[in-house]
């Protein structure tokens, strides 16, 4: 316990004063303090001047990030004959129909992404107070209701990341993971907010992006300058 206090002592220490830096010199800082014994994940906090309780200032997207996430993804399906071969040669974890339905119902719920083609989603929508406050709902506006399975499951698996902004305003993300090259964490951050900010909603008045802040699954956060995670 001692060596966890002063570990965090340590990452606390250096992280003081630091605000509003650059992507280049958070990803140095937050790879500087990560000390965990498995490689953790940069984490990306964004601050949105938005309220989703209305319906024209929801924002949720999806974005291929060019390194990927370093995460395993596991992807189910709910398709039937043709489209369920297709996803499992694209590498779908889990394929089904009424019997991957009765598998969630009964709480199993081993996957990260799940798919539907259209034809299933009268199916799919039963499973909507399970899966819809884990952010697992099949969605058209991310490309998770589709026909083209082959492409979602690639997707998926190939590291692309789901966003929707919580009650706060707030979007949460993992854009990777400490052991990736700094340039390419960088790449990834900055691919993140671009996607955020083009789903800017009709609806949002004023300053959207209001804060950007990173940090590590166990190290503390630091904000970053906004210019800098906006940069092509």
């Amino acid at each position: 316990m001692a060596k966890i206090a002063k570990r965090i002592a340590k990452a606390n220490e250096a992280f003081a004063g630091k605000a509003n830096i650059t992507v280049e010199d958070a990803v140095k800082l937050i790879k500087g303090a990560a000390s965990a014994k498995f490689d953790e994940t940069v984490e990306i906090a964004m601050n949105l001047g938005v309220d989703p309780r209305h319906a024209d200032q929801m924002v949720r997207g999806v974005v291929a990030l060019p390194n990927g996430t370093g995460k395993t993804v596991r992807v189910a399906v709910f398709a039937r004959g043709a489209k369920a071969e297709e996803a499992k040669a694209a590498g779908a974890d889990i394929v089904g129909a009424e019997d991957l339905m009765e598998q969630i119902q009964q709480g199993k719920i081993d996957f990260d992404r799940c798919i539907a083609t259209p034809d299933l989603m009268p199916l799919v929508g039963r499973l909507g107070k399970i899966l819809g406050p884990r952010n697992l709902m099949p969605n058209p506006k991310v490309g998770t209701v589709t026909m083209d399975v082959k492409a979602a499951v690639e997707g998926a698996k190939g590291g692309e990341v789901q966003f929707k902004v919580e009650k706060a305003g707030v979007i949460h993300a993992g854009v990777g993971k400490v052991s990736f090259d700094d340039g390419k964490l960088a790449q990834n951050i900055r691919a993140f907010v671009d996607a955020v900010s083009k789903a800017k909603p009709s609806g949002a008045k004023g300053t959207y992006l209001k804060k950007v802040s990173l940090s590590s699954t166990m190290g503390p956060g630091v904000s970053v300058d906004i210019a800098s995670a906006t940069q092509a």
